[in-house]
């Protein structure tokens, strides 16, 4: 049983625009994207660089150490102005008498002798281990704890730089270390520290801060060496005015290198550094295990796409990530069912092809005999019957080619168009009428037989709106419908019914009072070109593709169709009912 015409309305499949043509020779181009053995993909190369440059972000702003060095510089000139003042506290204590000529009543004068600052200068500076000096009120430098004197002359201390020491690639991480903590953080905007010539003799100018000083003010600079000394080319000075009963007696000048500073944020740094190199391994190997889980499966899924791309037969695979539960195991869930889906379609493609050039060999058959033989029958009674046979093939291949040029367009229409909402069941009320509208003029004025007729009941449960083409909708109960009535006897009925489900779908059956679905049939009339018609009908008026295509839009709207037979109180069958069953919106 069961074939009808296609009754739905042709769309105007678009035109595709050719392929580009390939140069001769020219490789293809997911060729010349393969990846070089040995090498690492450009995604994990950018996993790599995101992960290590955040990482080394936060490692450069650590080893800034800007603020940190700045405590460390203000705590270290505050210990050496707590030393100077005590300094100069002994010496204000061990000023001597200055006599005067002619002393006025009750005032006394007191000032600084030189060898007894001398020898306190020495002690208290081997205490500290600090370069000290004293100046007199006059700016003249009265000792400093780097001069020895005696009775063969003096003896200068000079701290010199320290010699270069340990191998090529020790100096120059040495040296650049230098240069680095030279900039990070920056000491450029330091004064320049520059000792004049001469600078232990009594004639000496006093340095700036000896000045402020004298002035009865307490100094604190931190200078830039020229030429580092102690692996520091930092150096800190304290002036504080040395003072006996509020009268300023002299200064006493503290000078110590940066070195401690420098060993400090050193040993910060080496810290930073050797978390840094842990946590830059742990980042490689963490980015290298995410590149792998990521960058690896999508490079086998690339790789086998292209195999399947270039190769030839069903022997290529995309591997199975499914197991993964995440996006890369989606892709590889996706592709597979797109995979298979490519080769169900491709099936059904040769299996189209095939079933067309059967079909439309049989009346091109007919066609030639008929068209070879009327040119050699001389009688015009056959002649004409073989004429009519050859308009009937004409016919048969219009409609023939016909419908499969719309079933072949379906496809397309499907998947480009959009869902609107579609009222079921005003859909199969207008159906109904024009049904009726047209069997009441053909019978007008016919003494012949009642043809069938077409009943609806009342939609139960409300509202049958579901999403869908309602052009195609109405194509596919248009088919169902007429398919009905080909096999109902004259006087029958064509039923129609529709209701919403519990679960929300919309359910519509055709049933009439035909012969039934021959048994084991059930599913081979959805078939394309099966066909199956009542004894007596001409041969070729249905082209076999009315129910295929109605399964194929009642599926691309998510739905389902079945044909099943409606049996009697006593078993029989009494006709059958194609049931349609459409999702909910």
């Amino acid at each position: 049983m069961a074939s009808v015409t296609d009754t739905g309305s042709e769309v105007r499949a678009p035109d595709h625009a050719p392929s580009p043509p390939v140069k001769p020779g020219a490789a293809p181009r997911a060729a010349s994207r393969r990846r070089v053995r040995g090498v690492p993909s450009p995604l994990t190369l950018r996993i790599l660089a995101v992960n290590v440059l955040a990482l080394l972000l936060l490692v450069g702003a650590l080893l800034y150490l800007g603020r940190y060095q700045d405590r460390l510089v203000q705590a270290e000139l505050d210990a050496l102005e707590t030393e100077a003042r005590i300094f100069a506290s002994a010496l204000g204590e061990g000023a001597v008498q200055r006599a005067a000529d002619e002393p006025e009543p009750g005032q006394e004068s007191y000032e600084l002798s030189p060898e007894l600052g001398r020898q306190m200068i020495r002690r208290l500076a081997l205490a500290t281990e600090t370069h000290t000096r004293l100046y007199g009120p006059d700016g003249r430098l009265l000792s400093d704890s780097r001069v020895l004197t005696g009775s063969p002359g003096k003896i200068e201390i000079q701290e010199l730089p320290l010699p270069p020491s340990g191998d090529p690639v020790s100096r120059a991480v040495n040296e650049f270390y230098a240069r680095f903590i030279d900039v990070v953080p920056s000491r450029e905007n330091l004064p320049l520290y520059r000792e004049p010539p001469g600078h232990a003799a009594e004639s000496a100018a006093p340095p700036p801060n000896v000045e402020r000083a004298l002035a009865g003010e307490n100094s604190a600079t931190v200078w830039r060496l020229a030429s580092p000394v102690a692996r520091s080319n930092m150096l800190l000075t304290v002036a504080v005015p040395v003072q006996r009963y509020k009268e300023v007696l002299g200064a006493v000048l503290l000078s110590r290198s940066g070195t401690v500073i420098d060993e400090a944020i050193r040993s910060v740094r080496s810290d930073i550094l050797r978390v840094f190199a842990v946590a830059l391994l742990v980042t490689v190997l963490m980015s290298l295990y995410l590149a792998g889980t990521i960058a690896r499966p999508i490079r086998k899924l690339a790789q086998a796409a292209d195999r399947l791309r270039t190769g030839h037969g069903r022997h290529t695979e995309i591997p199975d990530f499914t197991r993964r539960g995440d996006e890369i195991g989606e892709l590889s869930g996706v592709l597979r069912d797109m995979t298979a889906a490519l080769w169900a379609r491709m099936d059904a493609i040769e299996r189209f092809a095939a079933d067309v050039a059967h079909e439309i060999k049989n009346p091109l058959t007919s066609l030639r005999s008929a068209v070879e033989t009327v040119s050699r029958i001389q009688d015009p009674a056959r002649r004409d019957k073989l004429m009519a046979i050859i308009a009937d093939d004409v016919q048969r291949l219009d409609r023939l080619i016909s419908d499969i040029s719309n079933a072949s367009r379906l496809d397309a229409e499907l998947s480009r168009a959009a869902l609107e909402p579609v009222d079921v069941g005003a859909m199969l009320r207008m159906l109904a009428d024009i049904h009726r509208t047209t069997a009441e003029e053909e019978d007008e004025g016919d003494g012949t037989e009642a043809p069938p007729s077409v009943v609806i009941e009342p939609p139960r449960g409300g509202s049958l709106t579901v999403k869908g083409l309602e052009g195609r909708l109405t194509q596919v109960f248009q088919n169902l419908i007429a398919n009905a009535l080909s096999f109902s006897p004259p006087g029958g009925q064509v039923r129609l019914t529709a209701r919403r489900t519990p679960d929300g779908a919309v359910e519509v059956t055709v049933s009439d009072d035909g012969p039934g679905i021959p048994d084991g049939k059930e599913e081979a009339i959805f078939e394309r070109f099966y066909t199956e018609r009542p004894a007596g009908e001409k041969f070729g008026t249905h082209s076999g593709l009315g129910l295929s295509i109605s399964k194929q839009i009642v599926e691309a709207h998510g739905g389902t169709i079945r044909a099943d037979n409606r049996l009697g109180p006593g078993g029989e069958t009494t006709g059958a009912v194609f049931t349609v069953r459409l999702p909910r919106p």
